[in-house]
């Protein structure tokens, strides 16, 4: 017996994979723009730095009323994976990030 996928149907479910999804996208736009390749070693220690601060920022900004859709979320992470990569000594041009009072009060406000 085959059981259907209700799985892929929740709505809740398809939000969050088009939130994935616009991040995933970012994330690669951005990477181009401050030549790093997908491929470098040092992604993975600042992607996991980057999830804890997105993580933080979302839950500050639902705290505020902010609702981070999929383009504010992927701009918000953005955010964040430039500021774990400066943590680590890479220069990041402000002209790469992007520009969005929405995103940009919750992590200065609360976010170390």
């Amino acid at each position: 017996m085959v059981h259907p996928d209700s799985w892929g149907r929740d709505p809740s479910v398809r939000i969050m994979r088009g939130v994935f999804r616009h991040m995933e996208q970012a994330q690669g736009e951005f990477l181009q723009r401050v030549c790093i390749e997908r491929l470098d070693t040092r992604l993975r220690n600042w992607r996991e730095d980057a999830l804890q601060c997105f993580e933080r920022a979302w839950i500050h900004a639902a705290n505020r009323g902010i609702h981070l859709g999929e383009v504010k979320a992927a701009a918000t992470y953005v955010h964040c994976l430039a500021r774990a990569m400066v943590s680590d000594g890479i220069t990041i041009p402000l002209n790469v990030l992007p520009k969005d009072e929405d995103i940009e009060m919750p992590l200065k406000e609360d976010l170390p």
